[in-house]
C-alpha cells in the first residue's frame, strides 16, 4: 500500500509577472483515512502555491488540487529551466511520502533603469557625463549606449563600449561629447542630444517568440520611459530608456574681452595721434631753450690789442682756466663759479665697479671722480649675472640713487635726461649685502656674490672763477 501523486503537466512555461497553472492528483491507496500535507520544494517554491494545501482522503479515493505558479516581474525570478516538486506527506504514515516533479521554464525579460548625470555640461570643447544603468530584468544583458543629435556639431564616445550586467546588478558607463570646432568669440552655443540605453540585439532577439503554453500574461501595457518593457502574449518587446542631455559650448574669448581690446586699441590710437606728438613737441622746445641758454652763457671774444694783434679768447687757455692778468670777460659773458663744469671740455666717459661679496657679508666698490673734474652721470647698468640674492645700494656722492633686491633682476639699467652730477673727489659706490650666491651659466653654485656696475656720462673740467 502506497500514496500516489501525479502532476498534470510534465513541463511548464511561465513569464515573470504572469501566472501558469497545473494540477496535482493525490490518491489514497491505504486502508485507512489519511490526511496529506502538500508542500512546494525547489527554486520555484517562493512563488508557487498549492490550493488547497491539505487534503483528507478515504481509502481508495483521490482528489485533484491546483498548482499555481506566479513568478514576480523582477530579477528574483531568474530566467531558465528549474525543477518543481510537490512533497505529498501523509499524516498517519509519513514514511510513505512522495515528491512528484515537473520542469518549469521561466522566460526572460529585459527591464532597465538608467540616469544621465549631469544632464547639462559647460566647456570650451568637450563635456563628460556618467550614465548609471541597473538591470531590473531576470537575465544577463550587455548594455550599450547609443547617443544621437539632430545636427552634426557633436561627436560622442562611450567608455566602456559594452557593459555586461547580471540580473539586479548596477553599473556605470562614461560618455564624452566633443564639439567639432572651437568658438573663439561670441555667445555660448547650446547643443542638446539624446542617449538611448539598452541591451544588444543579440540579448533580446532570443526571447522574441516566448512560449505561452498554460501561461497567462497581463494585457499589453507600456511602462515608464526610464526603463521597462511592454509585454504581450508570447512576445517581449524591449523599450530602451531615452535620456536627454545638453552640452553648452563656451567661447574661448568672452564678449567683455572684445570690449576691453577695443578700448585698448582706441587708447593706443589716441596716444599716437594726440599725446605722442605733443610730448615730442614739448621735448623739442625744451632742448631748443637749453641750447639757447648755453649759447648766451658763452663769453664773447675780447677786443683787439693795440697794434692790431688780436688776443686769444679766454676759453682758449690751457686747462680751461683763465690765467691771472689775461683780461676780463666781455660784456654779456660770465665766469662759472668754483665746482662748475667748464663748457666745451666734457668728454664721454664710463667706469666699471666690480663688487665681490662673501656669503652673509657686505662689501662696497666705488669709482672716485678725479680732482678738478665733474662727472655728469646719464646711464647706469647693473649686472647680477649669477642670480644672487641680497641687497644692492647705489650712491652718487652724498646722494642715494636706488636700493634694490638682487633676486628681482639679472640686468637692470637706469637712464636720466638731466644728468646726476658728482663733484670732484667724491665717488659713485655700489654696496652689496650678500644673502645667498646664485648659480652662473656653468651650472655650479658660486661661492660669493658677484655684481658689476657700469657708470656712463660726461667727465668735464672744473672752471674756476676769477
Amino acid at each position: 500500500m502506497t500514496t500516489s501523486a501525479e502532476l498534470g503537466l510534465s513541463a511548464l512555461t511561465v513569464a515573470p509577472g504572469g501566472v501558469a497553472t497545473t494540477t496535482l492528483t493525490v490518491r489514497n491507496d491505504l486502508d485507512i483515512v489519511e490526511a496529506y500535507t502538500l508542500e512546494v520544494v525547489g527554486e520555484c517554491a517562493p512563488w508557487t502555491t498549492v490550493e488547497p494545501a491539505r487534503v483528507s482522503l478515504y481509502p481508495g479515493t483521490s482528489e485533484t488540487v491546483t498548482v499555481r505558479l506566479a513568478p514576480p516581474r523582477s530579477s528574483a525570478a531568474r530566467a531558465g529551466e528549474f525543477p518543481l516538486g510537490i512533497r505529498v506527506l501523509p499524516t498517519e504514515r509519513p514514511e510513505l511520502v512522495t515528491v512528484p516533479e515537473t520542469t518549469v521554464t521561466v522566460t526572460p525579460f529585459h527591464e532597465l533603469q538608467a540616469a544621465l548625470a549631469p544632464r547639462r555640461r559647460r566647456g570650451w570643447l568637450r563635456g563628460r557625463y556618467r550614465t548609471s544603468v541597473r538591470n531590473l530584468g531576470n537575465a544577463p544583458a550587455t548594455m550599450v549606449l547609443t547617443p544621437g543629435q539632430a545636427g552634426e556639431e557633436l561627436r560622442f564616445r562611450a567608455t566602456p563600449e559594452r557593459l555586461r550586467l547580471e540580473p539586479g546588478e548596477s553599473g556605470e558607463l562614461r560618455l564624452q561629447a566633443r564639439a567639432r570646432k572651437l568658438i573663439w568669440f561670441g555667445k555660448p552655443a547650446s547643443w542638446p542630444f539624446e542617449v538611448t540605453v539598452g541591451p544588444e540585439q543579440a540579448d533580446t532577439g532570443k526571447d522574441a517568440n516566448a512560449e505561452a503554453t498554460n501561461t497567462r500574461t497581463p494585457d499589453a501595457k507600456s511602462r515608464d520611459a526610464k526603463g521597462g518593457t511592454a509585454s504581450t502574449e508570447g512576445l517581449t518587446i524591449v523599450q530602451r530608456p531615452l535620456l536627454d542631455g545638453e552640452f553648452i559650448q563656451l567661447p574661448v574669448f568672452p564678449k567683455w574681452l572684445l570690449a576691453l581690446l577695443a578700448a585698448l586699441l582706441a587708447l593706443l590710437l589716441a596716444w599716437f595721434a594726440l599725446v605722442r606728438p605733443a610730448v615730442r613737441s614739448s621735448a623739442k622746445q625744451a632742448a631748443e631753450q637749453a641750447v639757447a641758454q648755453q649759447s648766451s652763457a658763452t663769453p664773447a671774444p675780447s677786443a683787439a690789442a693795440p697794434g692790431g694783434a688780436p688776443t686769444a679768447p679766454a676759453a682758449g687757455n690751457p686747462g680751461g682756466q683763465v690765467k691771472p692778468g689775461a683780461g676780463q670777460p666781455s660784456a654779456g659773458g660770465r665766469a662759472p663759479g668754483p665746482g662748475l663744469a667748464e663748457p666745451g671740455t666734457g668728454r664721454q666717459s664710463s667706469a666699471t665697479v666690480d663688487v665681490q661679496t662673501a656669503n652673509g657679508a657686505a662689501s662696497t666698490g666705488s669709482y672716485q671722480v678725479p680732482h678738478g673734474k665733474v662727472f655728469d652721470i646719464t646711464d647706469i647698468v647693473v649686472a647680477n649675472f649669477q642670480g644672487d640674492q641680497g641687497l644692492l645700494t647705489i650712491t652718487a656722492g652724498k646722494q642715494t640713487i636706488t636700493t634694490i633686491a638682487l633676486e628681482t633682476f639679472r640686468n637692470q639699467d637706469y637712464h636720466w635726461v638731466t644728468p646726476i652730477q658728482v663733484p670732484e673727489d667724491q665717488a659713485v659706490t655700489a654696496t652689496v649685502t650678500c644673502e645667498s650666491p646664485g648659480t652662473p651659466a656653468s651650472g655650479k653654485q658660486a661661492a660669493t656674490c658677484h655684481e658689476l656696475l657700469n657708470v656712463s656720462g660726461s667727465l668735464s673740467d672744473i672752471r674756476q672763477g676769477n
